[in-house]
Order: C-alpha cells, then structure tokens, then sequence
C-alpha cells in the first residue's frame, strides 16, 4: 500500500474545488429544519437543570444562609425545574413538528429528484 499517494490524494481532496450535490444540498436542509428544536432543547434543559440543582442546594442548606425562607425558595426553584425537564421533550417535539412543516416541500421535492436520478 502507498501511503504517500494516499496522502497525496488526501491533500489535494481538500484543496480541490467542491461540488455541491443535492445529496449535499437536502443533508443541509434537513439540519437547518432541525436545528431550531435542538437549540431550543439543549438551552432549555441545562436552565432548568440548573435551576433544580440550585433549588436543591438551597433547600438542602448548602448555598445559603440555611433560613426557612431559604428552604422554600429551594423547593419551589426546584419544583419549577423538574417541571421544566419535564416538559423539554414535548416542545422540543412541537418545534420540531412545526419546522418539518416549514421545509417539507423544499426537501419531499429535492428527495424526490434525488430518487429519479
């Protein structure tokens, strides 16, 4: 095996003029209908993560002046968090279905040109 053709060809792949294909082209458009709700998902959830875990800090006494007032700010932080979680899934799934519907035809008619050929 010629490793230094290999590389060669490695090198001038990458310097090479690029092709856009529709493969490409509808690989493109199915992440940019996506990207949304995943967006939303992560950012979403690692706040509301967050927030239980400060809720459970607080109520656990180790942030804190260790108060009663403390303790139910904490139960309620973290409650707003679990719901949070909770409910992550869910919109993530309604942003997604309404972002589908955004792009369905662009990438139903690229697919379908993609089939023919």
């Amino acid at each position: 095996m010629n490793t230094d053709k290999t590389y060669a060809e490695k090198i001038a792949s990458e310097y090479a003029p690029k092709e856009t294909r529709k493969v490409v082209a509808l690989k493109k458009l199915d992440n940019r209908a996506k990207a949304p709700a995943r967006f939303f998902a992560y950012t979403f959830g690692i706040i509301m993560t967050l927030l239980l875990g400060v809720g459970m800090c607080l109520s656990l006494h180790i942030i804190g002046n260790g108060g009663t007032m403390m303790m139910t700010l904490g139960v309620i932080a973290g409650v707003i968090g679990i719901v949070g979680v909770s409910v992550n899934y869910m919109i993530y799934k309604r942003i997604l279905e309404s972002s589908k519907k955004k792009y369905a035809a662009d990438i139903i008619t690229l697919a379908g040109q993609i089939a023919e050929e």
